[in-house]
């Protein structure tokens, strides 16, 4: 049979070859087995070759198979004998390291998970703790804000015959200040965080917050409105020293408060003020420039208002911005101020409020003696003959207004300029 074997014509070198083509195979056998210039190919032969082959490789499978049935039959036995042993050391592996893992979860990864339960439990509970924490500060200081809020209207509290203390108004401002802060810091990790979605803040918010800032507001708005100071008032009894300093003491309340609440809302307000003061004394003075017996009490009520203007200029020089003011209100120019009295300045344009008072009043006073002289008549007539008298009482007019409500004066002749602009604005408008 060895014989044979090695006898095959079967070139089995060329099917084993890894190079080997089946369409190279193929078309080497139809060329073999053909002319190239038969125009009717064969291929019955070249198929023949190949069924031919097949048959003789099973052939040769067969008979190898059959001989050697036994070795191959105990070979497999051998293997499959062999997996089994490994397979019965791989299982017992397999179940010492099931025992393991086992053993390792329920004494790492239970108590780790239960440990993550804790962790996850205590987290929350300082989580509400913090929140309770915030929440006590706020109501405490929102109960304090009401108590300070009775001392300044007066009569609040357990004491009914309290008296108002204005003082009370910068201590409101300042722990309204602090509520409002906590309350921004809403960020992660920050004290006020969560609060706004507490119900009791809200309402906190709503029912003391909001009344007490627009009440501190809207009263300091008034004291500053009622500012006076000045003991040239025709009429009413003389200031003296103690409703002096009682002026000083409740005008400086109101102004800090308004610099705490918001800077913005301490210029509205003086500017208001000055405004006022302006409009009361154009109209005043056109009045009286129809009617000159009234006149002279007229410029007196004018230098009052400009005296006013005086004493809070030098009020405001001498008080300087709360520290505690919140940095988000507070303008960068603010910050750099020294006193109160340079952002007003700022915003008006000027280096002096008296200043600013008799260049404004002379600007929109102009018009309206033009308008007097236009219309002629008795009124126009008085004016002219008396120009000299009116000259000199608005020239006394400025030098007295610019006087600070103590009768101490500035320098000599600090004036001169905005009673030469006064006058000029009356007496420019009368001609020859």
């Amino acid at each position: 049979m060895a014989g044979s074997e090695e006898q095959s014509y079967i070139d089995y070198d060329t099917f084993l070859d890894p190079d080997f083509s089946p369409t190279a195979f193929a078309n080497s056998l139809v060329i073999a087995t053909n002319n190239p210039s038969d125009t009717p190919i064969d291929l019955s032969t070249p198929l023949s070759r190949v069924l031919f082959d097949i048959q003789e490789i099973d052939t040769h499978i067969h008979t190898l198979s059959t001989k050697s049935a036994i070795p191959l039959l105990t070979h497999t036995r051998d293997q499959a004998d062999a997996g089994q042993r490994i397979v019965a050391e791989v299982e017992a592996q397999v179940a010492s390291l099931t025992d393991g893992y086992q053993r390792l979860q329920k004494e790492v990864i239970q108590r780790h998970e239960e440990a993550n339960e804790v962790r996850i439990a205590v987290e929350r509970l300082w989580e509400t703790v913090r929140i309770g924490r915030s929440v006590a500060r706020c109501l405490t200081l929102g109960r304090q804000l009401e108590t300070q809020m009775a001392e300044v209207v007066g009569g609040g509290g357990a004491n009914t015959k309290q008296k108002e203390d204005h003082r009370a108004m910068t201590r409101a401002s300042n722990t309204l200040l602090t509520i409002r802060h906590i309350l921004s810091l809403s960020g992660p990790g920050e004290e006020g965080e969560h609060l706004s979605g507490i119900n009791l803040i809200t309402y906190l918010q709503n029912s003391v917050l909001t009344p007490s800032e627009t009440s501190l507001r809207n009263r300091a708005q008034q004291m500053i409105r009622e500012f006076s100071m000045s003991s040239l008032a025709p009429s009413g009894a003389p200031t003296t020293y103690a409703q002096s300093e009682e002026t000083k003491s409740r005008t400086i309340s109101a102004l800090l408060t308004l610099q705490l609440l918001n800077p913005r809302l301490l210029i509205a307000a003086l500017q208001a003020y000055l405004r006022t003061s302006l409009t009361s004394s154009l109209a005043s003075i056109t009045r009286a420039l129809g009617n000159l017996p009234t006149l002279e009490r007229t410029l007196l009520e004018v230098s009052a208002r400009c005296q006013n203007i005086v004493a809070l200029e030098s009020l405001l020089d001498t008080i300087k911005p709360p520290s505690t003011a919140p940095p988000e209100s507070s303008e960068k120019s603010d910050e750099q101020a020294g006193n109160l009295l340079e952002p007003l300045l700022a915003a008006l344009d000027t280096s002096s409020l008296p200043s600013f008072f008799w260049r404004s009043l002379a600007e929109g006073l102009g018009p309206r003696v033009a308008d007097l002289m236009a219309k002629g008549g008795v009124s126009a007539r008085a004016l002219k003959t008396q120009r000299e008298r009116v000259k000199d009482s608005i020239r006394e007019c400025v030098l007295r207004g610019s006087q600070s409500p103590g009768g101490i004066k500035g320098k000599a002749g600090a004036w001169e300029r905005e009673a030469a602009v006064m006058v000029g604005s009356v007496i420019g408008s009368l001609g020859r």
